[in-house]
C-alpha cells in the first residue's frame, strides 16, 4: 500500500509500474520537480493545473495527465484534490508521448488506478497485483488524448504577447489586434500561431479563458462576474463555451467538483 508518500520513495522499487495516492487541500502547490519514470497523474478527485516550460494543462476531475520522465513540472490544487499516481519505467512507458497530454480516463482504468494504490509496491509479476498492472500499463497507453493543454510559443515575440494574454485573458482579442500589435499580416501571424502552438488563435484563446475561469469558479465567484470579467457579451455565451469545452455547463461543474472548496 503506497497513500500519502514521496514519488521519491517508491521510483527505485524493481517492478515496471508502481502506484501512489495522495490528498492534497485546494491551494497547495508542488513547486517544479521531475521523476525518474514518467507519470500518469490521476485526478479523482478536485480539479488541477500542470505547468511546464512548454505550456499549461488543466487536468479536471476524473481525468489524467501524462507526464514523461525527467520534464520539470509544478501542480497547483484548485480544489481538494485526490490523487492516483502510477510511474512507469522505460521499458513500460516504452512508445508514449515525449511531452505532457491530458488523457481520459475510462471506468476501467479508473477502477485499475484506485486499486493499484492498494497494491504491494513489489507485488508479484506472476499474481493478482501483477495482471493488474499489467492490464493498467495497456489501458495507460490506449488512452485518448483530451484537448486541455495550453502550449507557449517558442518565437520571443509571440511568447510574451501570449504571457501577456494569460495576464488577463479576455474574449474580446482578435486576430487583427494581436497582428497589428506584432507588426505582421493577418496571413503571417495566423500561419506562425498555427505553427507554434499547434492550435488556431481562437481555440487558444479559449483554452485560455477556460483555465483562468476554472480556479474562480471554484472558489465560488458567480459565472456572471466571470464572464463579464473575461469580457464575454454575456453569461450564455460564456457557459457554452465551457460546456463545449468541458462537457458541461459551469453550474453544474461547480456543483460536482467544487463543493469540498471553502
Amino acid at each position: 500500500m503506497a497513500r500519502n508518500m514521496r514519488a521519491q520513495e517508491i521510483e527505485g522499487v524493481r517492478r515496471p509500474i508502481t502506484a501512489v495516492g495522495n490528498d492534497y487541500p485546494v491551494g497547495h502547490i508542488h513547486p517544479p520537480h521531475r521523476h525518474r519514470r514518467s507519470q500518469l497523474l490521476f485526478a479523482e478527485i478536485g480539479t488541477m493545473l500542470v505547468r511546464t516550460d512548454e505550456g499549461t494543462w488543466l487536468v479536471p476531475a476524473q481525468q489524467g495527465i501524462w507526464i514523461p520522465a525527467g520534464i520539470a513540472h509544478s501542480i497547483t490544487m484548485l480544489s481538494q484534490v485526490a490523487t492516483r499516481s502510477v510511474y512507469l519505467n522505460n521499458e513500460a512507458a516504452d512508445g508514449m508521448a515525449p511531452l505532457c497530454q491530458v488523457v481520459g480516463v475510462a471506468p476501467l482504468m479508473r477502477q485499475l488506478l484506485i486499486e493499484a494504490v492498494d497494491l504491494p509496491s513489489e507485488y508479484d509479476p506472476a499474481g493478482r497485483a501483477g495482471k493488474i498492472m499489467s492490464l493498467l500499463i495497456d489501458e495507460i497507453h490506449a488512452a485518448p488524448v483530451l484537448p486541455l493543454g495550453l502550449p507557449v510559443p517558442n518565437d520571443a515575440r509571440l511568447a510574451k504577447r501570449c504571457q501577456l494574454f494569460l495576464s488577463r485573458p479576455t474574449a474580446q482579442d482578435t486576430v487583427d489586434l494581436w497582428s497589428r500589435d506584432l507588426g505582421l499580416s493577418r496571413r503571417t501571424f495566423t500561419r506562425l500561431f498555427r505553427l507554434e502552438t499547434g492550435l488556431t488563435f481562437s481555440a487558444w484563446q479559449r483554452r485560455a479563458c477556460l483555465m483562468w475561469a476554472l480556479p474562480h469558479l471554484l472558489s465560488g465567484e458567480r459565472v456572471t462576474t466571470i464572464a463579464f470579467d473575461l469580457s464575454y457579451s454575456t453569461p450564455a455565451a460564456f457557459t457554452a463555451m465551457f460546456k463545449q469545452q468541458m462537457g458541461e455547463p459551469p453550474d453544474l461543474y461547480r456543483r460536482k467538483h467544487g463543493r469540498t472548496v471553502r
